[in-house]
């Protein structure tokens, strides 16, 4: 099953398929940079991943994109919530999401998360608490948890667009598998209900990257059949991949879900998977006005008010993105380098682009912005973060332009002593 048809819609959405007029009009209401996600299209992921998998239980990675109305979209779809941190839980819960619905799976979490947590695991006792890491179950132990727990599981194995992101393989999450069977017996004994198991190859699984993938599935399945635990799920994470360049083909559901069930085979327990790019990178695009443009020894660069402050993913991983010019008129194409505003030779949105030749005040789209965009957005250089438009039933202010007042708003109101 691949997941296309009338509810899903098609596989991928592509930067051009968005309509140039309409984003036209929403940057010259709201702005720019501004970011915009449409939610119907986050649905029709959902449904589409649904379909892969119809007896699994779907929890969108609130990293990926936190913002109200995106979860609450998917809470209506019938997606619970996967929580990083104390943040993402409690915006979880103000979306609407109930315990049951919610897992907190946070790394290394601080001292202050975790009191949250199980403040929130004793007032919700439906919550499911992830933990990575030997510590991490004591300190549970030690703020008197006793509620439903998960143990992340290190697979030795990972996958994703970046090494940066192939957690799977990466020491700093879960506990080897040779020791999951331990650790599991100690939260026991500490009279946690242990309920079940997590691993995640990594963030942007491709493809070519099936082969870890089920590799990352096997040896969760493996420590599933060993434990003597009732486990009610077998978490296998997320991450599954998102067409960002224009050449490449959208992810095969089908056989990653096939996949999936080949290596879970006799293991009696639900799928529990953790989407989060998949579910809102093409419903969201970043809009930036073109403010300078220099032609200097062959090189044409276009400088906009988006940078690496509004979308890091360039700068930080190499990422690439498509831009697209929204200018209406018919100019030669060239060869464009897009830069940013900040002072940093590495703010580039995108390099060698064949875009019409750049004018100043020119529009561009940059797609697949609706994952880890504004969720990574900072103050750098002390600059305001973008605002966020929703298209629904029309379009809709879900997140103001954030002022300079904002921007130094928690030193503002930090004086514990009179001014001089």
């Amino acid at each position: 099953m691949n997941g296309d048809g009338d509810t899903a819609g098609p596989s991928v959405r592509r930067l051009s398929e968005w309509n140039a007029d309409d984003l036209r009009a929403l940057a010259a209401e709201y702005g720019t940079p501004l970011y915009v996600d449409d939610l119907e299209r986050v649905r029709a992921n959902h449904a589409r991943l649904a379909g892969a998998f119809p007896d699994a239980e779907v929890l969108f990675a609130v990293k990926a994109n936190a913002g109200r109305h995106v979860l609450r979209a998917l809470r209506d779809a019938g997606a619970g919530a996967e929580c990083a941190s104390a943040g993402e839980l409690a915006r979880a819960l103000d979306a609407g999401f109930a315990a049951g619905e919610i897992h907190y799976t946070a790394v290394n979490p601080p001292a202050e998360d975790l009191d949250y947590a199980v403040d929130v695991a004793a007032a919700h006792p439906a919550l499911t608490v992830t933990a990575g890491a030997r510590d991490t179950v004591e300190r549970l132990a030690e703020r008197g948890f006793a509620g439903r727990f998960c143990l992340r599981v290190h697979p030795g194995v990972g996958a994703g667009h970046s090494e940066s992101v192939s957690t799977g393989k990466d020491a700093k999450f879960g506990v080897p598998a040779d020791e999951a069977s331990e650790v599991l017996n100690t939260a026991a004994d500490h009279g946690f209900d242990v309920v079940g198991l997590h691993a995640h190859a990594g963030s942007g699984i491709t493809n070519d990257q099936l082969d870890d993938h089920e590799r990352v599935v096997s040896t969760l399945a493996d420590v599933a059949r060993e434990t003597t635990h009732n486990l009610e799920f077998v978490d296998v994470g997320g991450g599954f991949g998102v067409p960002y360049r224009e050449s490449e083909d959208p992810l095969d559901l089908a056989a990653v879900a096939e996949r999936t069930r080949d290596a879970l085979t006799d293991v009696d327990a639900t799928l529990t998977i953790e989407p989060g790019r998949y579910l809102v990178a093409d419903a969201g695009v970043l809009l930036t006005e073109v403010n300078t443009v220099k032609r200097v020894s062959g090189s044409v660069i276009a400088g906009a008010d988006a940078g690496m402050t509004t979308l890091v993913r360039p700068a930080m991983y190499g990422s690439y993105h498509p831009i697209r010019s929204l200018a209406d008129d018919d100019r030669a194409t060239e060869e464009v380098s897009v830069v940013g505003p900040v002072c940093e030779s590495t703010d580039v949105l995108g390099e060698a682009r064949a875009l019409p030749a750049p004018e100043r005040g020119d529009l561009l789209a940059v797609g697949n912005a609706g994952a880890y965009g504004v969720e990574m957005a900072s103050n750098y250089n002390s600059r305001p973060r973008p605002a966020v438009v929703a298209l629904d039933d029309g379009p809709e202010l879900v997140r103001r332009r954030e002022t300079l007042a904002d921007v130094t708003h928690a030193e503002d109101t930090a004086h514990t002593y009179p001014d001089p």
